[in-house]
C-alpha cells in the first residue's frame, strides 16, 4: 500500500515535472532568442556607426599617422555590404584590436579598437583609421549582465510558481481521480492534493459504489468532456452489473422450482414410490417433465450467452419470409388444435438474414400469443412487402399484455403478472431471445396490445432480393 502511494507521488510529481520543465524551457529558449537578437543588433548598429565616422575621417583625410608598406592583416567586408559603403572605402582591411597586458578585463575591454587599413599609392600602402568601440562595448555587456541576471531570476523564480500552477490546472483531474477512488470507499477519506492514476483508479471500482459519479466545473469543458465518458462508462459498467444480478438471481429462480420438484419425487420415490406403481410413475413423468424444463431454460441461457460474446455467426441467405411464416404456423397447428390459425402471406417476401434464427424467432412470437390467447382464440399469421420493409404480423385476440409491461416484455425472465404464476409454462427467456435475432436483422418490432383485446406484433426487416 505504502509503496503504491510512493509510487502516485512519482508519478505526480513526473508530470508536474515535465509540465513546468517543458514551460521553463520555452521561457528559456525565448530569453536565448532575445539574448541572440541584441547582441546582432548591437554589433551591426556598432559597426556601421564606426564604418561612418571612419568613413567621414577618410574622406576629410583625417587620418591616423599609422602607416604600412605591408598588407595588414584584416577581413574584408562582404561584397553585397560592400555596395552600402561609399567608393572611397573599397579595398579597406578591418580589424579589431584588443590591447594586451596585465591590466583589468574591464580596462582592456574599454580600449578595444575598430580599425580601418585605407590602400593609397594604387594599393602599395595602408594607412590606420580608429576608432574607439571599447566604451560602447563596456556598457553594452554591464547592460547585457543586467539582463541576464534579471532573466535568471525570472527563470528560478518560475520553477515553483510555474509548478503550482500547473499543479492548479490538473486540479480538476485530481478531484476526477479522487472521485472514482472514492467510489470503492465505504467512506471518503481526503487524500492530499495529487494526480493520481485515473486508469488505475477506475480498475479499482467496487460495484457496490457503481452509483457515484464524476462532477465538473460547466467552464472546464476538455474535463467536462472526459467527465462524461466516465460518467458514461460508469452507467454502462452499472446497468450491466445489475442486469447481470437480476439475471443470475432470475436464473436461480427458475432453476429452484423444477429443483425442488425433483427433490420432492425423489423422496416420495424414496418412501413409497418402491412398491406404489401409481406414485412411482407420477414421479417419474414429473421428474421427465422438469428435467425437459430446465434443459429448455439450459439452452436459451447459452443461446444467450453466445449472443452476447457475439460469438453466433449469420449464415445470411435471401430468405422468403412468407414461406417460414406458413411453415411456422403449420407446425404450431398441427400440434395444437385448440386455437385458429390464419395466414396472409403475400407470395415473395423477401430479406437477407438467416432462415434458421429468423424461423425460431417467429416460433417464438406465434407460441407466445398460442400461450396468451384462450381455447377457441384466433391467431393471425401475415407477410408482406411495403416499400422498402418486408413486414411479419402475428396477432391474437387473447388476453394483451397491460400497458405498464409493454416496455419490459424483452427483457430477460420478464413475465407480467398474469403469467407469473407459470400456468403458460414460459420461462420469460423467449422474447429476449427473439429480440436479439431481429436485432441482428437490424430489423424493428412494434408491439401494440390492449388489455383483454389481443395483442399485435409486426417485424420489419429490410426489404431483400428474391434467391435466384
Amino acid at each position: 500500500m505504502k509503496e503504491n502511494k510512493k509510487g502516485n507521488k512519482r508519478e505526480d510529481f513526473s508530470i508536474v515535472f515535465k509540465l513546468n520543465t517543458w514551460h521553463l524551457s520555452q521561457v528559456f529558449f525565448g530569453f536565448l532568442l532575445i539574448d541572440i537578437l541584441l547582441i546582432i543588433l548591437f554589433s551591426g548598429a556598432l559597426v556601421c556607426y564606426a564604418e561612418r565616422d571612419i568613413g567621414q575621417r577618410v574622406e576629410n583625410s583625417a587620418v591616423g599617422d599609422l602607416l604600412t608598406e605591408q598588407e595588414p592583416d584584416g577581413f574584408h567586408l562582404p561584397g553585397f555590404l560592400n555596395r552600402w559603403l561609399p567608393d572611397h572605402m573599397e579595398g579597406v582591411i578591418r580589424q579589431f584590436v584588443v590591447p594586451s597586458g596585465e591590466s583589468s578585463f574591464w580596462k582592456r575591454l574599454d580600449d578595444v579598437t575598430y580599425r580601418a587599413w585605407v590602400p593609397f599609392s594604387g594599393g602599395r600602402m595602408y594607412y590606420a583609421a580608429d576608432y574607439a568601440i571599447g566604451r560602447h562595448l563596456t556598457l553594452f555587456l554591464k547592460l547585457f549582465l543586467v539582463l541576464t541576471v534579471f532573466e535568471l531570476l525570472f527563470l528560478l523564480g518560475g520553477i515553483g510558481k510555474g509548478a503550482r500552477a500547473v499543479r492548479r490546472s490538473l486540479q480538476p483531474l485530481s478531484d476526477l481521480a479522487r472521485t472514482a477512488k472514492s467510489i470503492n470507499q465505504t467512506r471518503m477519506v481526503r487524500p492530499d492534493i495529487q494526480l493520481r492514476d485515473l486508469t488505475g483508479t477506475i480498475d479499482t471500482i467496487n460495484v457496490t459504489r457503481l452509483d457515484r459519479r464524476v462532477s465538473i466545473r460547466s467552464e472546464q469543458r476538455e474535463l467536462k468532456d472526459l467527465a462524461g465518458a466516465i460518467n458514461g462508462m460508469l452507467d454502462r459498467i452499472d446497468a450491466s452489473y445489475r442486469s447481470q444480478v437480476r439475471f443470475v438471481s432470475d436464473a436461480s429462480h427458475e432453476l429452484r422450482t423444477p429443483i425442488s420438484v425433483i427433490q420432492g419425487y425423489a423422496n416420495l420415490l424414496d418412501r413409497w414410490g418402491k412398491k406404489d406403481e401409481k406414485a412411482l410413475q407420477e414421479s417419474i413423468d414429473a421428474i421427465k417433465g422438469e428435467a425437459e424444463s430446465m434443459k429448455d431454460l439450459v439452452e436459451q441461457l447459452l443461446f444467450l450467452a453466445r449472443g452476447d460474446n457475439d460469438s453466433m455467426k449469420l449464415n445470411r441467405e435471401p430468405v422468403n419470409l412468407s414461406r417460414i411464416a406458413e411453415e411456422v404456423v403449420r407446425e404450431t397447428a398441427m400440434i395444437d388444435p385448440n386455437h385458429e390459425y390464419v395466414t396472409k402471406t403475400e407470395k415473395e417476401v423477401y430479406t437477407i438474414g438467416d432462415a434458421q434464427l429468423i424461423k425460431q424467432a417467429f416460433r417464438i412470437f406465434v407460441d407466445n400469443s398460442t400461450k396468451y390467447t384462450p381455447p377457441g382464440g384466433t391467431i393471425t399469421v401475415s407477410a408482406a412487402r411495403k416499400e422498402d420493409s418486408a413486414k411479419v404480423t402475428v396477432q391474437d385476440n387473447g388476453i394483451g399484455i397491460p400497458s405498464k409491461d409493454l416496455s419490459h416484455i424483452f427483457d430477460r425472465f420478464f413475465r407480467s403478472d398474469d403469467s407469473r404464476a407459470r400456468k403458460t409454462g414460459g420461462t420469460g427467456l423467449g422474447l429476449s431471445i427473439s429480440k436479439w435475432i431481429i436485432d441482428r436483422h437490424h430489423a424493428v418490432v412494434e408491439v401494440l396490445s390492449r388489455k383483454d383485446l389481443g395483442t399485435r406484433i409486426t417485424i420489419s426487416f429490410p426489404a431483400g432480393r428474391t434467391a435466384e
